[in-house]
């Protein structure tokens, strides 16, 4: 089987500070074998680069896409990074 890895930059806008959104990601990326890392941005975003099988970051990113109860996504930007460096875990980062 041919590994097709695919990385990706997804920002979150909307309400996704203070609700759990990180720890949200964090939990849904190994169910997926997604590696990366999700952070908050100062511009009160979240950023999430994740980096996996192309079917698998399709399914993880329409599973973030629902967030965690409190939030309210209002903008979702989607990003290929070709030249990516290589994870090797799904982290949040501070």
């Amino acid at each position: 089987m041919i590994e097709n890895i695919k990385t990706y930059r997804v920002i979150f806008s909307g309400r996704v500070q203070g609700v759990g959104f990180r720890y949200f990601v964090e939990s849904i990326a190994p169910k997926y074998d997604i590696k990366g890392y999700v952070r908050n941005t100062y511009d009160r975003k979240v950023e999430v680069v994740c980096q996996g099988e192309e079917e698998d970051l399709k399914h993880f990113i329409d599973e973030i896409k629902k967030g965690p109860s409190f939030s309210v996504i209002t903008n979702i930007e989607i990003e290929e990074i070709k030249e990516s460096e290589k994870y090797n875990t799904f982290e949040i980062r501070y």
